[in-house]
């Protein structure tokens, strides 16, 4: 008798198994294919690997059981032996085999040949190389923006919406470090390669995608691409409703995971990300993404409240909204101005809602914490420290609490701390450029003038302009004269800078009569909103009448100038560090470097 093997092998049952499994997989790629192209269900593909999967064994049986003569199929038993035909249908199958085979090899080959479609027509300008992280020893990941393919192309705060999402779920997966929003969304539009963006962001894998909107159904194609080797190693169809929007982010972050997880070195389990939903009305959602959006994009904040406030009337209960609202309110006066609203004090309501609601967010932390620090209500650093620790504990990866920690400790004169804070704060999102401006201002106050300016120009090639006193002396001191007058007036190009140039003059040469170019200036000065007296030399001594500074708007930026070291010697100077509650901070956790304890209540700075 021959042996069970042997004879597996006689009736063909081996060859029909192996001919199932390569007929299989190009069937599956060929679904795969198609699904992105018709309207099908996104579980289209998963229906079709089970119905393969169920029919693997009763085709194996039914090889075994018949066979294929040529007057048609018999029971095996049935055929004598000597009139098998197995030898000559196993060639057959071994032909079959091969040609399917050889189909499978060229559709891999023409995967990863094929040039992917580029994903818009327009380049963008990628951010400063100053600005970007060489990859580390971490597996590393960008979520670049999805397109919008809805049919208006209205959808644009959806789609960068879902991506930031999936981005804010990945961070918080150990062992992988995600490109910040603000330099993987600085590639929006662009024609560049994968291995190409990959390499300016110092990561190994990309995560791009596209979402179509119709109402309340959409469509989202996603797909993981290892960039050394332009490859996609995940990809897939979600055709959905929108109350479905949560799980589909679920899915797709733990598909990336899943993908991952040999490079990440831990051991693969069911599920590793867990998303859970931020409101169950999706009116109430989509108002939210709206609002971040223009907060996101500092771009109608006024707009951007409101919705705030719509969504929040629809779901009382949903704490990121009142998070967003507490944000925006805290940020408002600073970019629009007063216009007759306490922003501060809603700013502290809504952020004060956001915890009760979810103590585990960091933002409203912040948002509280800034308040704190720059006395919305009252100056109250001890607190504002506090809430800071609970924002960064909260999420270690929110830039913008490292950031205004940083500038807590800028106020304070504690500038080692205030350093560690803004290099965090570009460690987690490189190209945050209100981060390196005011670490380039901390450089300056330590005396490290060449690396605080290499940092401050990397900003101000983006004509971004946050931090400038500092600076405007400096370049002023260092004879150019044109970038102190660009820095000062926030503007890339003029006219004519002959009004600037003649001013100056008349200052360095006080013996000099220039009251015309002063009064040509003045009139310039003033129809461009430029702060001329920022560009008086002068400063770079001190200013000479203390008794005109308003020691509660004193700039803690100015405060802590090497120009003001006699302003630090008046008693102005000790007045507001009493009253906005530094000395309280020193007192409890200790004098920065240039100050000293005199007595129980005084102090001095050098």
């Amino acid at each position: 008798m021959p042996s069970f093997f042997e004879e597996l092998k006689r009736r063909n049952v081996i060859r029909v198994g192996m001919l199932y499994l390569v007929g299989t997989w190009l069937l599956l790629q060929a679904t795969d294919v198609l699904s992105s192209i018709l309207p099908v269900p996104a579980w289209t593909g998963s229906l079709v690997f089970l119905l393969l999967a169920i029919g693997f064994v009763p085709v194996l049986v039914f090889a075994w059981v018949y066979e294929l003569t040529p007057e048609g199929i018999k029971r095996e038993q049935d055929v004598p032996r000597e009139a098998s035909v197995t030898a000559a249908t196993a060639r057959r199958l071994n032909l079959t085999i091969a040609v399917l085979l050889v189909l499978a090899i060229a559709s891999v080959g023409l995967d990863r040949l094929l040039p992917r479609a580029e994903r818009a027509e327009a380049p963008v300008a990628s951010i400063p190389a100053e600005s970007v992280k060489p990859a580390d020893s971490r597996v590393s990941i960008a979520v670049l923006p999805f397109m919008d393919l809805s049919a208006e192309e209205d959808q644009r705060y959806f789609t960068d919406g879902i991506s930031e999402e999936l981005l804010n779920v990945l961070v918080r997966v150990d062992g992988l470090r995600v490109a910040s929003r603000t330099s993987s969304f600085g590639f929006r539009g662009t024609t560049q390669s994968v291995p190409a963006i990959a390499k300016e962001l110092g990561v190994g894998y990309v995560l791009e995608g596209s979402v179509r909107k119709d109402g309340y159904r959409i469509r989202i194609t996603a797909q993981l691409i290892e960039a050394e080797t332009d490859e996609h190693l995940w990809s897939a169809n979600f055709d959905r409703d929108l109350k479905d929007i949560f799980s589909i982010q679920d899915e797709i972050a733990n598909s990336i995971v899943d993908s991952l997880v040999d490079k990440l070195g831990v051991e693969k389990v069911a599920k590793m990300v867990n998303v859970v939903p931020a409101t169950e009305n999706l009116d109430a959602y989509q108002l939210y993404l709206q609002a971040r959006d223009l907060f996101q994009r500092r771009d109608r904040l006024d707009k951007s409240i409101e919705l705030y406030e719509q969504a929040i009337k629809m779901d009382p209960g949903f704490a990121r909204a009142w998070e967003g609202l507490a944000a925006v309110e805290g940020i408002y006066t600073d970019w629009h101005g007063e216009d007759g609203t306490d922003h501060a004090a809603k700013a502290f309501a809504a952020a004060n809602r956001a915890i009760q609601l979810d103590p585990g967010l960091s933002m409203p932390y912040a948002v509280m914490g800034l308040g704190d620090t720059f006395g919305w209500t009252e100056s109250n650093l001890i607190e504002a420290r506090k809430n800071f620790d609970n924002a960064i504990n909260n999420d270690p990866k929110n830039s913008t609490a490292w950031l205004w920690r940083g500038m807590m400790w800028r106020k304070l004169g504690i500038f080692d701390e205030a350093e560690k804070d803004l290099a965090q704060c570009l460690e987690i999102d490189p190209a945050y450029l209100n981060c390196r401006q005011h670490l380039a201002s901390i450089y300056l106050a330590q005396g490290d003038e060449e690396r605080a300016i290499q940092e401050f120009e990397v900003t101000l090639r983006a004509n971004f302009h946050s931090i400038d006193e500092d600076f405007i002396p400096l370049y002023v001191s260092r004879g150019e004269r044109m970038v102190a007058l660009l820095i000062a007036s926030g503007r890339a190009e003029f006219n004519s800078h002959a009004p600037v140039d003649e001013y100056i003059k008349a200052l360095e040469n006080p013996d000099s009569d220039h009251a015309d170019a002063i009064a040509h200036f003045e009139r310039w000065a003033q129809a461009t909103g430029l702060d001329y007296d920022l560009l008086d030399p002068s400063i770079l001594v001190a200013f000479k009448q203390y008794e005109k500074l308003d020691p509660e708007h004193t700039s803690s930026g100015f405060m802590w100038s090497r120009n003001a070291f006699e302003y630090r010697q008046t008693p102005f100077f000790k007045n507001y560090v009493r009253d906005a509650g530094i000395l309280e901070f020193w007192q409890k956790f200790g004098f920065p470097d240039q100050c000293q304890p005199v007595g129980k209540d005084d102090f001095r700075c050098n």
